[in-house]
């Protein structure tokens, strides 16, 4: 996971706890992915003007939908139920990070977005990688290995749109800003059956 520059990685016991209640963590995790669907489209409707960012997120928000629709499979395959939307502290956390609109031009608005869309992705990545790793289930094992490749792809494609269109910005300073900060909150987590919790 070095690629994702994270500083704290996930602590493998965590993974204990997610065990226990195999019915939370799938139905966060489906909300998980029907939020970073929104995302996406919430960030091609403020930005339509970029063709290529619109394009490549609407395949991003299709996949994202795909992934909400395979855990809603497995959630129903098991006999379980897709609980209610679950409050997510640690996208809440870092949302707070990000700077608004009013501190910038529409560039740095984009960039921000784009940096807490490639950070929760790099985080979601590295808990699936350790979900896989350490999960008895084998069906759940190789279900969050598929998909940690997957959000892999989801960080790159954030990143590199930071990049391109951050014309003016330090987007790698404000990269390394982010990555210290998420350090920083990632501390308090990792003690629930949640995907980031």
């Amino acid at each position: 996971m070095s690629v994702l520059r994270l500083k704290l990685p996930t602590d493998p016991r965590w993974v204990n706890i997610v065990e226990k209640n195999i019915e939370e963590i799938l139905t966060d995790h489906a909300w998980c992915e029907q939020k970073a669907a929104t995302n996406a489209i919430t960030i091609i409707t403020n930005n339509s003007e970029h063709q290529d960012l619109v394009q490549d997120l609407l395949a991003l928000a299709k996949e994202e939908i795909d992934h909400f629709e395979q855990v809603h499979n497995i959630i129903i395959k098991r006999g379980l139920k897709l609980g209610r939307e679950r409050k997510d502290d640690y996208v809440n956390e870092l949302y707070l990070y990000m700077k608004k609109n009013g501190t910038g031009s529409r560039v740095s608005s984009l960039v921000e977005r784009l940096l807490f869309s490639a950070m929760i992705e790099a985080r979601s990545c590295e808990r699936f990688k350790v979900l896989s790793e350490n999960i008895q289930d084998e069906e759940l094992s190789i279900f969050y290995r598929d998909l940690m490749e997957s959000e892999a792809g989801h960080y790159t494609t954030f990143i590199t749109y930071a990049r391109k269109y951050g014309t003016g910005i330090d987007v790698e300073k404000r990269w390394r800003e982010w990555i210290e900060y998420e350090a920083s909150i990632i501390a308090n987590y990792g003690k629930n059956e949640t995907i980031h919790g």
